[in-house]
């Protein structure tokens, strides 16, 4: 993940901080770790074990998953398929 850096000067981009709290702050340092990105991408690329390396790789970034890491939708048996 390449950070955009076109506004960082403009401290009104950072203004969502000022009220952000402390499980905000957390995320987003998280979010963009390197490390944990490759364990997340892990999870999905493995789903067959997923919900074993769910909780292997929350805790040791100190996680709670509420549900099941898996796609939010369904995929398609062709990239086109309209489902009929």
């Amino acid at each position: 993940m390449t950070p955009d850096t076109k506004e960082w000067r403009s401290s009104s981009t950072y203004d969502y901080w000022n009220n952000a709290d402390v499980d905000a702050l957390a995320w987003e340092c998280l979010r963009r770790n390197q490390k944990y990105q490759e364990d997340f991408a892990d999870i999905v690329r493995t789903p067959v074990n997923a919900e074993i390396k769910a909780e292997e790789i929350g805790n040791r970034w100190g996680l709670r998953f509420p549900r099941s890491p898996k796609p939010e939708r369904s995929r398609a048996a062709r990239l086109l398929d309209t489902g009929n």
